[in-house]
């Protein structure tokens, strides 16, 4: 399950990446927009702004996220990104922070890519923060002897959930894309108690949460705030600074 309110803690700053990608597309009057795992929804409005004449299909595979698109008034499917296939009219295909969690999506991008009609555009961003201390140390709480039967059938994210810009640029190269690939780190200015894990909790301790019952949801965090905060001390000023690797490509279907 996903909670749409936690997820929008911080929401300006994890809009950031949303935005930086959707500026290198360069479509100017595409027939259908496209915006896979729009979760609540407050991004994707943003895509109906700039292209207010496009046809916008958006979708989720989170009941609750759907719920909360639906609510800013977008018509929202309920949709696992597996299973969706482009239009003919598709020309923009947003995918904004939902790739890492499926695996070979490498496959699902050839597909896309394959199937999207010449001169359409696919942006993509995805997290590489998952050597991070916060990843790390979330992975090595779960499988310590304390939660480790407990959280057995959860599957956490390791380092190779994601690619680089390089292996990116070159697979929608190899299927033949023009391709724009990059990578940003952003120092995130966090405040608050346990600010990293408020952070995470939102995104990839979600796994986590939906094994445990309240109880145990609040004991592991209880066990792993101690371990976030000192790995992410915060300034004297209050603030705790939080980097934030992000990978992106968009590419575009060659005529």
């Amino acid at each position: 399950m996903w909670d749409p309110g936690k997820y929008l803690d911080y929401a300006d700053l994890r809009a950031r990446p949303f935005h930086d990608l959707v500026s290198r597309i360069g479509a100017t009057s595409p027939r259908r927009v496209v915006d896979l795992g729009c979760g609540p929804g407050n991004l994707t409005v943003s895509l109906r702004d700039r292209w207010p004449s496009a046809t916008l299909e958006c979708s989720d595979s989170s009941p609750e996220m759907v719920a909360a698109a639906r609510a800013r008034g977008l018509d929202v499917s309920l949709l696992d990104v597996r299973d969706w296939t482009p239009s003919p009219d598709t020309d923009v295909v947003v995918s904004n922070a939902v790739l890492q969690w499926v695996p070979d999506h490498a496959a699902l991008l050839r597909r896309w890519a394959s199937g999207l009609p010449a001169g359409a555009w696919l942006a993509v961003q995805v997290p590489g923060n998952f050597t991070a201390p916060s990843h790390v140390l979330t992975r090595e709480l779960a499988a310590s002897p304390t939660w480790a039967s407990r959280l057995a059938e959860v599957v956490l994210r390791e380092d190779d959930a994601v690619s680089s810009p390089l292996e990116y640029a070159n697979l929608l190269a190899d299927a033949g894309c023009e391709v724009d690939a990059w990578e940003t780190t952003y120092v995130q200015p966090l405040r608050g108690p346990s600010p990293v894990l408020e952070w995470i909790t939102g995104t990839a301790l979600r796994p986590i949460r939906a094994a445990l019952p309240d109880d145990e949801w609040a004991e592991f965090r209880a066990a792993l705030a101690p371990l976030l905060d000192s790995a992410y001390p915060p300034r004297p000023d209050g603030v705790t600074w939080f980097e934030f690797r992000r990978v992106f490509f968009v590419a575009r279907v060659s005529a």
